[in-house]
């Protein structure tokens, strides 16, 4: 094609020529294909993806697919029969059989699937701070189920060899809460009471029960129907008349662990996103960077990015395909590697006897030599029982939390949830807005008063919370879990409480409810297990399975329920996530500038001060507009999210006050005679790195006169313009030349 030849027989001439020096050299000489697709009509979507990338001969490729034995044979012809089945079979046979048998991973010397780190000390200290823990909550001797329980905990945690990754999480979680910033925990790890005694988790996983603060005295009889520590009534100590503390969310610890306790653990957790690559860091701390890695991922085209590629293909060659067949192209390309990422938090550490090399290559994320990330070459879900992937996610929660402790002094753990008023309060939120002090009338916009509340203030959920008027913290734990669920609250759990089928509190609504259910109702625990692990996988009810809850009298409407589930949330998750929910929910009713404050700091996605400082009427107009508008874009939701918090904090008498070119900050909103002083990057149009030389140069002395602010914090004339729509460079003069008349 480029004329290096001029014939196919001078390229014949080329094979025949490496024939004959493999002969010389007594090389074996193997034919090969190039195969980049399987058959011959697959060539289109590699012309279709090499033509998105530029190649001006993406339509004019050799055939390089797949081709059988009989296919090469007939290729290499001009070779001579016998040479023919030399290069195609013989050869390459040979080869094969000299090869020894290969594993893409380094086999275990202990015949274990996951090679874990190994702390020598981990065991003990695992051991001292749980049971050391354990006695300052509850008391020497400890009461039996409390002893029960860790004794049953630790045999499988330090018999599997689990000790490391809980001291690991123990140490992620002291670190950042020494540091300032609480830790929510994710998954299953809620359910382990090591994990909560060790301080991995806040979520106790006991039964509920009173525990007296001051001489110890507790009680796990508690009246039926409670399944939530902080749900039973207040009650004073029988023993010395302190009122006694309510805990325990009545969580399996076989959903974190197996019902064996050998299933290796995922100690999954919610960093500050600002506190995420200190955590990092910290881990290459414990382990030494040559053992610690960020787990890489591989990023892979998406149907609608296939799409388009197919939609380009087309214009660009007058091509006019039918939809069928544009389906069909696009479906061709969909999935194919496009490129490499990095987990958003996901970091592997292995044994320090071991090298990265005997597991993956490593590189830099997208090939970028620049990165200072390295990651592994493999995706992480290809080695994920093979070595351990520390999750440390960053989270707005923990974010949000800090910030409102900055600024109320009022840390998130002495929020007073366990005050039967306060909650009382507090859980009003989720069915009415009278809290706030307004009606929904009056709002116009939520029935509840969750808006900007997390997990609990989007349009769904709100909906959710209206079907069912949560009024204690075990509600709102199966609305969470209901809410994270896959076809378990729509046209299941939803149509259950609608129809009057069932209650709430009957309903399938995390994956721990299966297993509790069915223990109480009879079914053999390991059945009532791998029920639950088939049920929330979304592998439904095996035969065995639903006979078991037939026998045991378990009703229709529960087993039918199961079958339609395809993903189930663990409870102990939702705990977490329902506790940090109230917990800025009381900041919420009881600090509303401090709330508002850190919510559009943190989550303020979707908000312009150039557009939203506006009247109540207005901001009711504009959302109205966006609802009505059945092309509203990603961005319009997140502008209509952001005025319905805009219009609830205006009806509760707290208003923006403009950008000002002293008084605002570079990103942080901040209270201001009780109003909200907007920041510089809340202008749509002003990032971050215009803003920044602004407040810099501001630091230096006043501007005085616009040129001045120009040549300063080099600002260009865009951004003077939007300074100038919200009234920041009132009174500045345009130049700094001063007339003398």
């Amino acid at each position: 094609r480029e004329g290096t030849v001029s014939t196919d027989e001078e390229l014949r001439e080329l094979n025949r020529r490496i024939v004959r020096l493999g002969d010389a050299l007594g090389k074996p000489v193997c034919a090969t294909g190039d195969v980049h697709f399987m058959n011959p009509t697959d060539g289109i979507f590699r012309a279709i993806l090499m033509a998105s990338k530029g190649f001006e001969d993406a339509d004019n490729q050799p055939p390089l697919y797949f081709r059988t034995t009989d296919d090469m044979l007939e290729e290499f012809a001009y070779l001579g029969k016998e040479k023919a089945r030399e290069v195609v079979i013989t050869n390459p046979n040979a080869i094969a059989d000299r090869v020894e048998e290969l594993h893409v991973f380094l086999p275990h010397p202990e015949g274990k699937e996951t090679f874990q780190p190994y702390w020598p000390e981990a065991e003990h200290e695992l051991r001292q701070i749980t049971v050391d823990k354990a006695i300052s909550i509850y008391g020497d001797p400890l009461p039996e189920i409390v002893q029960k329980r860790i004794d049953k905990e630790l045999g499988a945690i330090i018999g599997y060899g689990f000790s490391t990754l809980y001291m690991i999480a123990v140490k992620l979680v002291a670190k950042s809460l020494s540091d300032g910033y609480i830790v929510g925990s994710r998954g299953s790890v809620g359910s382990s009471f090591v994990a909560f005694l060790s301080g991995i988790t806040e979520v106790n996983s006991l039964s509920a029960h009173y525990i007296c603060p001051k001489c110890k005295h507790y009680e796990f009889d508690v009246p039926a129907g409670y399944a939530c520590g902080i749900d039973l009534p207040p009650k004073a100590c029988p023993v010395c008349g302190t009122e006694m503390g309510r805990d325990g969310f009545n969580i399996p610890f076989e959903v974190f662990l197996g019902f064996k306790g050998n299933k290796v653990p995922d100690i999954d957790l919610n960093f500050s996103g600002e506190y995420q690559p200190v955590a990092h860091n910290y881990i290459k701390e414990l382990f030494g960077t040559e053992f610690c890695f960020r787990a890489g991922t591989i990023g892979t085209i998406a149907e609608k990015t296939a799409y388009g590629y197919v939609l380009k293909y087309a214009e660009e060659r007058g091509l006019s395909l039918s939809n069928a067949e544009k389906l069909r192209l696009a479906n061709g390309i969909t999935g194919v590697k496009r490129t490499t990422g990095q987990h958003p938090a996901g970091m592997v550490v292995l044994p320090k006897e071991y090298s990265i090399f005997q597991f993956t290559p490593i590189q830099h994320p997208a090939d970028d030599m620049t990165s200072d990330t390295i990651t592994t070459h493999f995706d992480f879900s290809s080695m994920h029982d093979v070595l351990v992937k520390l999750d440390v996610l960053g989270h707005d929660d923990p974010t949000m939390l800090r910030k409102l402790q900055d600024l109320t002094g009022i840390a998130p753990q002495k929020v007073p949830l366990h005050d039967p008023e306060v909650f009382a309060k507090i859980i009003s939120l989720f069915s009415g807005t009278e809290a706030l002090g307004v009606t929904a009338e009056e709002l116009g916009v939520s029935k509840t008063g969750t808006l900007g509340v997390p997990e609990f203030g989007t349009k769904f959920v709100r909906g959710m919370l209206e079907d069912t008027k949560p009024t204690s913290m075990e509600e709102l734990i199966r609305i969470s879990g209901l809410s994270h669920g896959t076809d378990v609250w729509l046209g299941n759990a939803q149509d259950l409480i609608r129809s009057g089928t069932a209650q709430l509190r009957e309903c399938v609504c995390c994956r721990d409810d299966i297993m509790n259910y069915l223990i109480d109702r009879g079914v053999q625990p390991k059945l009532a297990f791998t029920t639950m692990e088939s049920v929330r996988k979304g592998r439904g009810l095996k035969p065995e399975m639903e006979q078991a809850m037939i026998d045991n009298h378990v009703p229709q409407w529960f087993i039918d329920s199961c079958k339609k589930i395809k993903y189930m949330f663990p409870k102990g998750h939702a705990v977490a996530y329902v506790t940090s929910a109230l917990r800025i929910a009381w900041f919420k009713v009881h600090h509303p500038q401090a709330y508002y404050c850190a919510y559009f700091t943190v989550r303020g996605d979707g908000f312009d001060s150039s557009t939203m400082l506006i009247d109540p009427d207005t901001c009711r107009a504009r959302i109205r507009e966006i609802k009505s508008n059945d092309k509203a874009t990603a961005k319009d939701k997140e502008a209509q999210t952001a005025l319905e918090l805009v219009l609830e904090m205006n009806m509760r008498g707290i208003k923006f006050l403009p950008v000002d070119l002293y008084k605002s900050e570079v990103k942080r909103f901040k209270i201001e005679d009780g109003n909200l002083r907007c920041p510089f990057t809340s202008l749509g149009g002003l990032g971050e790195s215009a803003a920044v030389p602004i407040v810099e140069a501001r630091k230096q002395r006043p501007f005085i006169s616009v040129e001045d602010l120009q040549d300063r914090a080099h600002v260009s004339n865009s951004v003077v313009e939007l300074l100038r729509a919200q009234g920041a460079l009132e009174g500045l003069s345009e130049t700094s030349q001063v007339s003398m008349f």
